[in-house]
């Protein structure tokens, strides 16, 4: 009991700290007039704000340093509530809007998913637009990962739970001394390149609700757009160039970022192994896909089979879920390849999803390791990426965690089955949303959303975007014997 108290403690004064995100949406409804929406968000954060200081108040003498336990239960706390509170100005804002629907869109915004299960976003209030665009930039980099800059002041330390939530295998390497000035650096790093990609978007010829929006999506890997049909409205070439490069640099660790940023120079993107690899894949898979679509007359040129493969594939490659075109009507081979690589090219540390690509290449130095085993049973052989030793706790870690998502996208998929989807739409919507990158194929492609879906379905899915943004382990972990146990 104490316990919970103590994540409640914490979780309360966190409450406080999200209804202060209501802010944005609340000066664009008063930059436009919208005064309906203005009592709407108001009431949202009145209502979070009240919620947080009663919790904070009810526990406040069970306050104390986060255990290990404390960071899990925190952290899947967190990620299921905040949803729960954003919901309430979707609810009171839009006519007809179920729980079910709204919680799907709030789970898919915070979580960087993109998936959605709204439509008329073009005629949409421009404050519900940018709470739906805030919620993925805040997702994007992770909304405790600012909190425990703050964590501290407040008495409660925060290197468990920033080891809870940073994604990938290698958490140790700490980018400062202080676990809160590795946080505030990180989102430093983040902000800039954000209003980096605001600006160039506005240069580049949208307006500037639609730059701030598509900007916040575009560096935290979201997906969502002000437009029902995403980035297919601007037919742009530009526009697509410019998120094209945004995405590519979100999809690399932001502590390389930061490293470079501090170090002032480049060099450092030159010993990322992780991000030479990740690269590598989605450029390699641009043109590969482009080469393909040209071949089977897809399109009657390679320059335009190049312009909408590129993008599509950096967009889901990189798990962002925009889309340009609707890829769902190429041949088979395309779109699977891509939902292929959006499940593995994002780097650790970044804002993509998936099981990242570090996962991957130490699976395959894994698979070389056994072959050279066969070959010379008595061989030392030690595991090496970019240099360094990995040790064998990481690599068991590894594959731990890749049993775990293939039974997690395997058990979804058959939960869906069994609720009547057909496959291609149950398969994909689960790599979809485990992954974090929106959109699928057949009823849930890119010329559609997951509005179709029944409650049943759209719960599991939501599900499957908490698991997948938490890596898995981190949810997993609450239904163990062993957790609860002193």
């Amino acid at each position: 009991m104490g316990r919970a108290l103590t994540v409640i403690n914490a979780l309360g004064l966190l409450l406080v700290m999200f209804s202060l995100t209501y802010s944005l949406p609340i000066i664009t409804a008063l930059v436009y007039d919208d005064h309906a929406i203005l009592v709407d968000f108001l009431a949202a954060m009145l209502w979070t704000a009240s919620s947080g200081i009663l919790m904070w108040l009810l526990t406040r003498r069970y306050k104390g340093e986060l255990s290990i336990r404390h960071g899990y239960l925190l952290v899947v706390t967190m990620w299921t509530g905040m949803p729960l509170f954003a919901t309430l100005p979707l609810l009171l804002a839009i006519p007809g809007l179920s729980f079910t629907d709204a919680y799907f869109e709030s789970m898919s915004g915070i979580t960087t998913t993109g998936a959605t299960v709204l439509t008329g976003l073009d005629n949409m209030s421009p404050a519900i637009n940018i709470w739906r665009h805030e919620m993925e930039w805040l997702g994007g980099l992770g909304i405790i990962v600012l909190a425990v800059a703050v964590l501290p002041l407040l008495g409660i330390g925060g290197r468990q739970l920033f080891k809870a939530e940073t994604p990938g295998p290698m958490k140790d390497s700490a980018l400062t001394p202080r676990i809160a000035d590795t946080a505030r650096n990180l989102w430093v790093v983040y902000a800039v390149i954000t209003l980096a990609c605001i600006l160039t978007l506005k240069w580049a010829g949208m307006d500037w609700l639609d730059a701030i929006c598509h900007g916040f999506s575009t560096t935290g890997l979201g997906g969502f757009s002000t437009h029902d049909s995403s980035v297919a409205f601007f037919n742009s070439p530009l526009i697509e160039f410019v998120m094209m490069v945004f995405m590519l640099f979100a999809v690399i660790n932001f502590a390389t970022h930061f490293l470079a940023w501090r170090g002032k120079t480049l060099r450092v993107y030159l010993f990322d192994t992780e991000a030479q690899a990740a690269l590598g894949l989605i450029v390699t898979s641009c043109f590969g896909i482009a080469l393909f679509l040209w071949v089977n007359n897809v399109y009657p040129d390679f320059l335009t089979a190049l312009r909408h493969a590129s993008f599509n594939v950096v967009s889901i490659g990189a798990s962002s879920g925009f889309a340009s075109v609707d890829y769902g009507q190429w041949p088979i081979f395309a779109p699977l390849w891509m939902l292929f690589v959006g499940c593995i090219a994002a780097s650790s540390g970044s804002t993509g999803g998936g099981i990242k690509m570090i996962r991957t290449l130490v699976l395959v130095k894994q698979a070389g390791r056994e072959f050279v085993k066969l070959l010379h049973p008595n061989a030392v052989n030690p595991m090496k990426i970019g240099g360094h030793v990995i040790a064998n706790n990481i690599v068991f870690a590894v594959l731990g965690f890749i049993f775990l998502y293939f039974i997690t996208i395997a058990s979804l998929t058959f939960l869906l089955l069994i609720s009547g989807l057909d496959f291609i739409t149950a398969f994909s919507a689960v790599l979809a949303c485990v992954n974090n990158f929106g959109p699928g194929l057949g009823m849930v492609g890119p010329a559609s959303n997951y509005q179709g879906l029944t409650d049943f379905q759209t719960w599991v899915c939501a599900f499957g975007m908490l698991v997948g943004r938490l890596e898995i382990f981190t949810v997993l972990i609450l239904f163990t014997p062993a957790f609860w146990r002193r």
